[in-house]
């Protein structure tokens, strides 16, 4: 793999270089300040930046992208304009419950019921809800994004 030379054109302090390989989601979407506005409202995120069109957001601490649709880069689109997507993004929080109702009182479409799953490290909640860009998340209480055993 070849790394790419360091963009030296912003000032040092402006610059963010990761410490360890970073995993981001973006999220396409076919309206940025509408999506913007219905992921602040619905699930409490809050706008990093935006730069019109992109914008990053972040809940409780875990950031994500958000990109409005490119009519000139057909490979990528949101889901609500093909009518599928073949991603689930999961958020792992506190009161999982509360965070789907909310999303499906802002006019998220329920998806799977909470529904307690036994797994390896114990018993974990989860549910879902589609929201009004086509976006399938799932919500549970437990990451199981860490070394296990535990």
């Amino acid at each position: 793999m070849t790394e790419e030379p360091e963009d030296r054109s912003a000032p040092a302090s402006d610059r963010v270089v990761a410490a360890s390989p970073v995993i981001s989601v973006m999220v396409i979407v076919p309206d940025a300040d509408a999506a913007v506005a219905w992921y602040r409202t619905a699930l409490g995120a809050t706008e990093l930046w935006n730069l019109g069109g992109v914008a990053g957001l972040e809940i409780g601490g875990a950031p994500f992208l958000l990109h409005q649709v490119n009519p000139e880069n057909p490979t990528e689109t949101s889901p609500d304009r093909v009518g599928i997507t073949s991603t689930r993004i999961e958020v792992f929080i506190d009161d999982p419950d509360t965070f789907i109702e909310r999303a499906v009182a802002a006019g998220a479409v329920a998806g799977a019921a909470m529904e307690d799953h036994r797994v390896p490290w114990g018993t974990h909640r989860q549910g879902g809800f589609v929201d009004p860009f086509g976006h399938n998340w799932s919500v549970g209480d437990t990451s199981p994004l860490g070394p296990f055993p535990r």
